[in-house]
């Protein structure tokens, strides 16, 4: 089985992050489908201001539980003595690299979050999938991405763009904040571009000058 592991901690990152945590709060908390309300996105965001603060902060607090807990399981995987991908040089290439496959299965989780199998790959964007992730790689990091959003928030009041600026803004935080391991990097910008393409309706209203600030409707 240990040759199977990498595979199989990559198929576990799947199904966790793919679990519709947003879709599950809704259909249990009001017995509707939030992919026919408000934005039809499948977030925390969209829960939140189409069915109440209750249900958005439970639905983004499982979405930030889910990207904590595949990063989690991946350490501990790959910290296995049946861990089969041990290095005999040291010059390691990503598929001998513990960090390339940590960070890899935040990058599934978040994938999973914004592609589930369950909802016919229809998810949410990956903002609070990545937080968790992002959360269980470095603290420090994370607590930095949140600064940035909260100063854009306070001063244009735009979820999309508070959120697609963190975003961006986590690989620069892990390359000189907390100089992290190249592949941590490396696949942080992957995850941060995936979230802005996904973005990519918000960022059209943004530029047409019609998105919709915090507490004045969908995003």
């Amino acid at each position: 089985m240990a040759p199977a592991l990498p595979y199989l901690l990559l198929i576990a990152a799947y199904l966790i992050g793919s679990i519709p945590f947003s879709y599950l709060v809704v259909k249990l908390a009001a017995g509707a489908d939030i992919r026919y309300h408000g934005s039809r996105n499948v977030g925390a965001t969209n829960v939140a201001r189409t069915f109440g603060k209750v249900p958005g902060v439970i639905a983004l607090a499982l979405d930030i539980a889910k990207g904590y807990a595949v990063v989690a399981l991946a350490v501990w995987i790959v910290q296995r003595p049946d861990w089969p991908l041990i290095a005999d040089s040291a010059h390691m290439s990503a598929f001998y690299s513990t960090s390339f496959w940590v960070s890899m299965a935040a990058l599934v989780a978040v994938l999973a979050h914004m592609f589930p199998v369950w909802l016919r790959f229809h998810g949410g964007k990956g903002v609070a999938t990545a937080t968790g992730a992002f959360l269980a790689l470095d603290p420090r990091v994370i607590m930095a991405g949140v600064l940035v959003f909260l100063i854009v928030i306070l001063a244009t009041r735009f979820v999309s763009l508070a959120s697609i600026l963190s975003a961006s803004s986590i690989p620069i935080f892990f390359r000189f904040l907390v100089h992290a391991p190249f592949w941590t990097i490396i696949i942080s910008i992957v995850i941060a571009f995936a979230i802005i393409l996904k973005h990519h309706s918000n960022i059209a209203r943004l530029a047409a000058g019609t998105e919709r600030r915090m507490g004045k409707g969908e995003e």
